[in-house]
């Protein structure tokens, strides 16, 4: 596959998943409201850590961030958290989609993709309490009101990122039989053979 030809099915996977990722995250998710300010539970997070897999770091964080980011920028509620929003689940993907692809396993190693959601999990879980719990003592909070008052988006958030691995270590297998059989020059360029491990 040419370059360009390459580039361009990149940008269009891009697209694709980002849109997965907002039309998920629109309707597939149950809004919570907590005294730190509304959370939700949703199933978006596994496309977000399978974005990661199956088209690398970047390309995976790129998605993700901008389908995450276009939802805030819709919904009231989110909006001011765009920013922060399109932040963290790049960085989520990103790390996911760094540690699957690494080697020669280009997202295919079971023991990779594990290592890479996990972190990615962790990163996107971390950086969400970090923001939640910023934002509460900028507004006047001690450290300790602040971080007992973030304890159900804590929770909320923990369950989120569980279900996401769980999820995507189920996914990403038939999904990575469906890129080979369906854009063979795509996952053979992408998708080397599976390590031994």
């Amino acid at each position: 596959m040419k370059l360009k030809q390459k580039k361009l099915l990149n940008y269009i996977l891009v697209g694709v998943m980002a849109a997965m990722i907002f039309v998920t995250t629109s309707f597939l998710k149950i809004p919570i409201s907590t005294p730190a300010g509304q959370t939700m539970l949703k199933v978006s997070n596994i496309l977000i850590l399978l974005a990661g897999m199956l088209f690398g770091g970047v390309y995976g964080g790129l998605a993700s961030g901008i389908g995450s980011g276009l939802y805030d920028l819709f919904d009231p509620v989110y909006i001011s958290s765009a920013p922060l929003t399109f932040i963290r689940f790049f960085l989520m993907s990103l790390i996911c989609g760094l540690i699957s692809n690494s080697g020669n396993s280009k997202g295919t190693s079971f023991k990779r993709n594990l290592i890479g959601a996990i972190c990615g999990a962790v990163t996107y879980w971390g950086l969400y309490i970090f923001e939640s719990v910023s934002k509460l003592m900028i507004g006047g909070s001690t450290f300790q009101a602040a971080l007992a008052a973030a304890a159900p988006k804590m929770i909320t958030s923990g369950i989120n990122q569980t279900v996401a691995v769980i999820g995507s270590m189920i996914l990403i297998i038939p999904l990575n039989r469906a890129l080979k059989k369906y854009l063979p020059k795509f996952s053979s360029e992408n998708s080397k053979r599976p390590e031994k491990e």
